[in-house]
């Protein structure tokens, strides 16, 4: 009952929108080759092949790996657009985004970003508190609206869907202008075949519970990470696998943005620096729609719409 009842909001909220959901990939800031920070050289680089199939990405902070410095003037030479992460743990790494976000941010056209959000998955981790998030969340408003021309920036928040429905996570919804969801079916240990109805059931709970506690349905909304790896090792009944990730792609991913639900794809590039996660062989490093840029894709993106 709670999943008809789910499917039915997000239905009405997909045809009130009448449009195929944007589509956006999760954008890491180290190279494959030698897990050096990009160089802007090399976010034109992510951008050209990227550019196959949209113009939007996100990336997860702004001052690590000098990520504005290097990747606003990328933007700005292609036309992409961006959404920007704010670490708001740790008052040193605080600060430190804070300034890149002062220095940097006024050097490109407010059009190029399409929000800022503070935090990534703060409130799964258990980084901070809902309040504390809440209080973060407006601070970085203030600063970013207080830029010439950014003043209709939105600024929000990303977690994992089962966090946004809990019920503790009221405070960051009602403070946030948008709020991203997190959603895996991968580890939650889904067979493939019932991936896609997870994954579908996951986003609908989230979207309610964000339409209730902002009381409207005109909400800005997106899915801020979802895919499914295509090697290492399996996760309860999830196995990596090139067709399952095509499947993933087409049953979850082109289905999503089917119903107007815009998406951001966790990740565009495998990323072969990073540590493995315990218990689980090899599969952080095959994330990845893509092995590097100028690579084709791993499967077909092709949606049916």
């Amino acid at each position: 009952m709670r999943f008809i009842t789910a499917i039915a909001t997000v239905l009405a909220a997909a045809n009130s929108v009448a449009a195929i959901g944007s589509l956006g990939f999760d954008l890491g800031a180290q190279r494959n080759s030698d897990s050096a920070c990009k160089t802007t050289q090399d976010y034109l680089a992510d951008f050209e092949t990227i550019s196959s199939q949209t113009n939007i990405v996100r990336v997860y902070a702004a001052s690590d790996c000098g990520t504005l410095e290097n990747i606003l003037p990328a933007i700005q030479q292609s036309g992409f657009k961006l959404f920007i992460g704010i670490w708001p743990n740790d008052d040193a790494h605080y600060a430190a985004e804070i300034a890149a976000l002062n220095a940097y941010l006024p050097t490109i056209d407010a059009s190029s970003i399409v929000a800022v959000t503070v935090g990534s998955e703060a409130l799964y981790r258990g980084d901070m508190s809902p309040s504390a998030l809440a209080d973060k969340i407006n601070e970085v408003r203030g600063i970013v609206h207080g830029m010439d021309g950014f003043e209709g920036v939105p600024v929000g928040t990303v977690d994992s869907w089962n966090i946004i429905v809990d019920g503790a996570s009221a405070p960051v919804i009602q403070a946030s202008d948008l709020v991203i969801s997190n959603a895996f079916s991968y580890w939650q240990g889904q067979t493939m075949a019932n991936s896609s109805y997870s994954f579908l059931d996951d986003i609908m709970q989230s979207l309610q519970t964000i339409q209730t506690a902002k009381g409207s349905t005109d909400i800005d909304f997106w899915i801020g990470e979802t895919g499914w790896p295509t090697a290492g090792g399996a996760f309860e009944a999830s196995v990596p696998s090139v067709d399952n990730a095509a499947l993933f792609w087409q049953q979850s991913i082109c289905g999503i943005r089917a119903w107007g639900i815009n998406t951001l794809v966790f990740e565009a590039y495998d990323e072969s620096w990073k540590p493995p996660t315990s218990g689980i062989s090899g599969v952080e490093t095959h994330w990845g729609v893509w092995t590097n840029p100028g690579t084709d894709p791993k499967y077909s993106l092709d949606c049916n719409f």
